[in-house]
């Protein structure tokens, strides 16, 4: 089958590998889409922090959102998931540690990621092994574009959930990527008065065409009180801000990762006795993302720029742009092409 494989910093290829068998508790998704973000990026550039840990390493298959349908099972899987279309969680844990029993194995100190940590191979690629203990199942409703789109809403799902809201209150996102639109979308459904900042004019333009009024920079940014804040950007001064935005005794969510260390001054947490969260990947968010889909609540297709085809990868994992995509904030990939 055909797989895309980075093969070290800005070297990648398309290539034949084999395909996979499925062991005893996993099945085969043929793959038919996948979407590319900033992680991926940063395996391509070579600033991925887990390849300079030793988490990663080259040549590695990366695609950590996807969807497909199942094409084969192991022999102690269920053979009714085949025909079925389905996503799945990243984070795969060991199972017997205190965390994974605990029901954290997102933070499993042995975990896989599908796509990222430990050799685990990714979704850019014709066929995809997944344990199924990771499958959530997608209706019919939910088309290839909307089911590789859930990974990414189930992180924002957590971080508006971290965000303790109620409806009529006022939330401030931090980066209108794919993660903050998907938050900031999701919060407004359930009713919070969403405001955006962000720093280009093409990003803050795409937010308004999404039809979010409250858009900002830093310098236009209004004196209100925000009830809650969302970092969802990879500047190394926003977690700072976001401190110093949010109103005192309440939350600020930190789900964005700067290239370099960001500083926060903990006695500002204190003396305004706020509660930090900290959101890493979808677990535990991917069934409630795919209701929001399912329901019409969210609408996340206006995201997706473009699809393109494995061949197309490198060049968009290299900063290309097409004009005719528009700025729109997420590239797909059909394997299938």
């Amino acid at each position: 089958m055909r797989a895309f494989v980075i093969t070290g910093p800005g070297r990648a290829e398309v290539r034949d590998v084999p395909r996979p068998e499925p062991l005893p508790d996993e099945v085969i998704v043929d793959v038919e889409r996948a979407g590319v973000c900033g992680t991926d990026a940063e395996f391509f550039s070579g600033e991925m922090a887990y390849l300079h840990t030793g988490e990663a390493r080259y040549p590695i298959r990366i695609g950590h959102e996807w969807a497909g349908v199942v094409s084969a099972v192991g022999d102690a899987a269920d053979h009714s998931w085949i025909g079925r279309r389905v996503t799945g969680d990243t984070m795969l844990g060991c199972g017997h540690c205190h965390r994974c029993r605990a029901g954290r194995q997102h933070l499993c100190a042995d975990r896989y990621e599908i796509g990222i940590r430990n050799g685990r191979p990714g979704g850019l690629a014709e066929q995809l092994p997944v344990p199924v203990r990771a499958l959530q199942s997608l209706p019919d409703t939910l088309d290839p574009a909307l089911g590789a789109l859930v990974e990414p809403g189930g992180n924002a799902l957590r971080a508006v959930r971290g965000a303790g809201l109620q409806p009529g209150e006022r939330l401030l996102v931090l980066g209108p990527g794919t993660i903050g639109l998907l938050a900031a979308r999701i919060a407004a459904a359930e009713g919070a008065e969403v405001h955006l900042l962000g720093r280009t004019r093409q990003s803050l333009d795409f937010a308004r065409r999404l039809g979010f009024a409250h858009v900002w920079t830093t310098e236009t940014l209004p004196a209100l009180r925000f009830d809650a804040v969302i970092d969802a950007s990879n500047a190394a001064s926003l977690p700072g801000l976001a401190l110093d935005l949010v109103e005192p005794g309440r939350h600020v969510v930190y789900i964005g990762l700067a290239g370099e260390p960001s500083l926060v001054d903990t006695r500002t947490i204190a003396l305004k006795d706020v509660t930090a969260v900290g959101v890493l990947s979808a677990s535990g968010g991917l069934e409630g993302t795919v209701g929001l889909y399912a329901s019409g609540a969210v609408d996340p297709r206006p995201l997706v720029a473009a699809t393109v085809a494995l061949e197309d990868l490198a060049a968009v994992l290299g900063g290309e742009r097409r004009p005719e995509w528009g700025d729109a904030p997420k590239v797909h990939v059909d394997p299938r092409r």
